[in-house]
């Protein structure tokens, strides 16, 4: 994983207005888009690679999860969200991808990639981001960080982004990580006020799908859950290796904090503020 001081998308002024962009260059030039962060503070990873965007996931006029996304390796770093008790419904039929990762004086917005290549026939769409086929006979899944069962409404569509998909494994994506997805929300449905979750990836050194998307080494996730005057009630995290031994490893938080340190070669790294506890 490439170390350097974080540096993030350069866009013009005028793209930085809040009803027009999704890519910014702090997540606090969005208000709504710390709603996602536990105590509004996004994680800090230690050095993060030159070339990410932060993207406040935008959907049909609203903004539903944030993800800090590697545009060297095409695959999000990570994925923050708030938990909501899904109401059912079948799967995104569509993939979006982010038009401002394209042209940043194009309308910030997840849109459909079919329908962006129609209109704008004679541009590659691909420089900094997966498209749907890079992930085509591949044999991997194109696995959420966000999950879409852990949402409602539009939020559940709008995790069918290609900014918050990475290559899993398909024995994991389908077995072990989709099993520890749905304890989750189980718990999180019964125990919880308010959840906060942050879903990422510890990116390969060498491994990539035709040459372009990176597939990570592992897969992480970790939460934090409040109650209703957002006090601390439990917290959580596990890791799992994006390969076919299909298991998933429970840890603390600080557990967690240390094995990123060790696989990202940082001194510190905190998901939420104050660990959660």
């Amino acid at each position: 994983m490439a170390l350097a001081l974080a540096t993030i998308v350069v866009v013009t002024a005028a793209v930085l207005r809040a009803g027009d962009t999704e890519i910014v260059r702090d997540f606090n030039d969005i208000p709504q888009c710390l709603e996602f962060f536990y105590e509004r503070t996004p994680p800090a990873l230690g050095p993060v690679p030159q070339r990410t965007a932060k993207i406040c996931q935008k959907f049909n006029n609203g903004y539903h999860f944030a993800t800090l996304y590697d545009k060297a390796q095409r695959i999000p770093l990570y994925s923050a969200y708030v938990f909501q008790k899904s109401n059912g419904g079948g799967r995104e039929k569509r993939w979006f991808i982010e038009p401002q990762l394209v042209n940043n004086n194009w309308q910030g917005g997840m849109q459909d990639a079919y329908r962006l290549s129609k209109e704008h026939p004679n541009v590659y769409l691909g420089v900094d981001q997966a498209l749907d086929e890079d992930y085509k006979s591949t044999g991997f899944d194109r696995g959420h960080l966000n999950p879409n069962g852990h949402h409602a409404g539009d939020s559940r569509n709008a995790t069918f982004s290609l900014t918050n998909i990475v290559p899993q494994n398909r024995i994991s994506n389908q077995g072990a990580w989709r099993l520890y997805e749905e304890e989750l929300a189980r718990m999180f449905s019964t125990d919880c006020a308010t959840t906060f979750v942050v879903v990422g990836t510890v990116p390969s050194q060498n491994s990539k799908l035709k040459d372009r998307v990176n597939i990570p080494d592992w897969v992480w996730s970790a939460y934090c859950c409040v109650n209703n005057n957002g006090m601390p009630l439990k917290s959580g995290a596990a890791t799992s290796l994006n390969t076919d031994q299909n298991k998933v490893n429970r840890l603390t938080l600080k557990g967690l904090h240390m094995f990123l340190q060790d696989q990202m070669y940082t001194e510190s790294v905190q998901i939420f503020t104050d660990q959660c506890m």
